[in-house]
């Protein structure tokens, strides 16, 4: 049997960015139809990735009483004996109703919800397999926001149950005594840090010569060091070459250098790869890459301008936040919506332990760059708040224009870094400077002082080298 119908937009996928795609082209009064092949929807980032692994994140700084053992002592526990069921538990309630939300607010705006695996017909035409019916359903537009999954080398034997990906490390049914970590990108990290606050032995393996490369080098030594501190073992500059099973059960690890080592648990973080078997891309002239990455333009149209693709199938950044905003671009891009939004600098949220927030550029591209900055730092534990809430490690760091004042980058380590980033993306979008900071009067005593302690601290940087002349002649200067 089937049935067609037509509609103003398909949407393949009901993640992030296909749900903001999808409200959009409804608030403007067009007819919009979802497909989701998962009976549930919201997409990876509901269901294996984002919510999931924050949810598991804030269980684990509750019952292992991290948050408190700068005051009550490393031995500090809200429950001593913590289990998976503990800490899972309390992710699959918080993904149950996040999904009866987005339901219900789909539902709200008159999106119809079609459960089944959709594919191109032609660039305007979906069939939709599910069940005993075949639909055919027929759009002006399609937005593809099929998502990715973990990728898989094929030198690593994965196993479901020791040797892991990123989407089954939650499925576990125990915690390990010993886990490793290949890769230290943020997945990596976020993973490697949590266990590692549950007490359990980590060992991180990154091939590059600095875990999460693209981060401040200040952050990177104040998160290696609070590792460390924690017992894990950070390995970099070394290559993992195979991963198998041993005849114990124990997941072994081979490097490049030649050493070997085993653990209960072994995950791999090895990059993403898209969802686009299946789809029938090739029947409508879209091309995937290797990865199943499909290229677009400014306004996220493939070589098939009825077509849009949106969120982690695009690439990079590949994260939630800005698969919302694609999808919502996309749509207005689609139904000739005037969308003159000026680009806002992109934060970065890591949710390790402590968390990472950044926007901006880093030291070593404005070093790199020629670009006359200075910086001002900031650290929590030099805070009432910070001493309230017991955190020794925070720092907050701004890279300002030596000149102009103009704020070019924040760089915060610490508890709430992931919201406190925003303040400085607000004055960064404006283009604003230091000076907002050092004129601004914060409640107290909060975490966002920091802002204002930082940048005094690179004012008075400022002040205390005026009159200096700009540069130095090289005849001028005494060598030795």
């Amino acid at each position: 049997m089937t049935q067609n119908k037509t509609y103003d937009l398909v949407v393949l996928g009901s993640g992030p960015g296909g749900q903001k795609a999808a409200i959009q082209a409804l608030k403007l009064g067009k007819r919009v139809a979802i497909v989701e092949s998962n009976p549930d929807i919201g997409g990876n980032c509901l269901h294996d990735g984002t919510i999931p692994s924050k949810s598991f994140r804030e269980a684990i700084m509750h019952l292992s009483g991290y948050r408190e053992r700068s005051h009550y002592g490393q031995a500090y526990r809200v429950k001593e004996d913590i289990t998976m069921s503990d800490l899972t538990d309390r992710t699959g309630g918080i993904e149950r109703d996040i999904e009866q939300t987005q339901r219900s607010q789909l539902l709200r705006n008159k999106a119809e919800i079609i459960h089944g695996f959709g594919s191109f017909v032609d660039a305007h035409t979906i069939k939709v397999n599910g069940g005993d019916i075949e639909r055919r359903l027929h759009a002006e537009y399609v937005v593809i926001a099929t998502g990715t999954r973990p990728w898989q080398p094929g030198t690593f034997e994965f196993d479901a149950t020791t040797i892991l990906d990123s989407d089954g490390i939650l499925r576990m049914n125990r915690i390990p005594k010993t886990l490793t970590v290949v890769g230290g990108g943020v997945i990596g990290c976020e993973y490697g840090s949590m266990f590692s606050a549950l007490g359990v032995k980590v060992t991180i393996v990154e091939q590059r010569e600095q875990i999460l490369s693209f981060v401040d080098q200040e952050l990177i030594e104040a998160l290696t060091y609070n590792l460390r501190q924690q017992k894990a073992c950070i390995i970099t500059g070394d290559k993992v070459v195979r991963c198998c099973k041993a005849p114990d059960g124990r997941a072994v690890t081979y490097l490049e250098s030649g050493r070997r080592f085993v653990s209960d648990k072994l995950l791999v973080s090895a990059g993403r790869v898209g969802n686009v078997e299946g789809l029938g891309l090739d029947t409508v002239g879209v091309e995937a890459d290797p990865r199943g990455k499909v290229s677009v333009n400014q306004h996220f149209q493939t070589s098939c301008s009825n077509i849009y693709a949106v969120g982690d199938i695009i690439g990079f950044p590949a994260l939630a936040s800005t698969a919302m905003e694609q999808g919502r671009r996309a749509a207005c891009h689609a139904f000739g919506l005037r969308d003159s939004t000026t680009e806002i600098p992109l934060p970065y949220g890591i949710y390790s332990i402590p968390e990472i927030g950044m926007v901006g550029a880093t030291e070593a591209e404005l070093r790199a760059g020629k670009v006359p900055y200075e910086y001002g730092i900031a650290r929590f534990a030099e805070l009432e708040r910070g001493k309230i809430i017991g955190d020794k490690l925070g720092v907050l760091k701004l890279l300002f224009h030596r000149g102009t004042l103009q704020l070019l980058g924040v760089h915060i380590i610490g508890e709430g870094a992931t919201e406190l980033v925003h303040i400085g993306q607000t004055v960064m979008g404006f283009q604003g400077g230091i000076d907002y900071f050092v004129n601004a009067v914060f409640n107290y005593p909060t975490l966002s002082t920091v802002y204002k302690t930082a940048a005094l601290d690179g004012w008075n940087k400022i002040v205390a080298t005026e009159g200096l002349p700009d540069e130095v002649p090289f005849d001028d200067l005494e060598l030795h």
